[in-house]
């Protein structure tokens, strides 16, 4: 849950409608406050199985309270009633299936603001990880701060030693192979190959 959630925009918080908030739903509240999470956005999952709508409410009141106890706005933080089973399935029962994912996302990009990029900078990217990989070289992975990355563009690697320069041979993101990478706050691998000074 940790790796990585720092440099999130929003999260979803799934919480079965059946069972109410769990324990390691106070938990996850709690570090997602603690590492910075900004928004929130909450999914009471298998609502088909409950018919008591009085349940729901009381759900979702426990729901917002909780928000609320870590300092997030549990009475404005959108929640969203469906169920995932139903939309992996293609049913759409009373709107809860397929429509309430599409609610989801629609609602995830009206309540979590577009953050804004810092393209225009020159270009840099912490190193998390360094891998020696046969036949591709040398990758390198972390999370771009600013500014753009091309395939072929030359980098500087600074650090303890000496500044090195290198080319970017590859960039992957999400396991996809990219020729640039423009979004900032995004997790990336690159394959560098070490300059020869003779």
């Amino acid at each position: 849950m940790i790796t990585g959630a720092a440099q999130m925009d929003g999260a979803i918080l799934v919480c079965s409608a059946a069972d109410g908030p769990m324990p390691q739903t106070r938990e996850h509240i709690l570090l997602s406050r603690q590492v910075g999470v900004p928004y929130i956005v909450v999914f009471l999952n298998k609502a088909d199985m409950v018919d008591d709508e009085e349940l729901l409410e009381l759900v979702e009141m426990e729901v917002r309270e909780l928000l609320s106890q870590y300092d997030f706005p549990g009475d404005d933080t959108p929640i969203v009633i469906g169920s995932a089973l139903m939309a992996l399935e293609g049913k759409d029962d009373n709107e809860m299936g397929t429509s309430a994912v599409k609610k989801l996302v629609e609602t995830l990009d009206e309540y979590i603001p577009e953050p804004e990029r810092a393209i225009d900078l020159p270009f840099l990217m912490p190193i998390e990880d360094v891998f020696s990989i046969s036949g591709r070289g040398t990758v390198v992975t972390g999370r771009v701060e600013r500014g753009i990355i091309k395939v072929g563009e030359e980098v500087e690697i600074v650090g303890v030693r000496d500044t090195t320069k290198t080319t970017v041979t590859g960039v992957e993101m999400f396991r996809k192979r990219w020729t640039k990478v423009v979004q900032v706050r995004t997790w990336v691998s690159c394959c560098v190959v070490p300059s020869v000074t003779t």
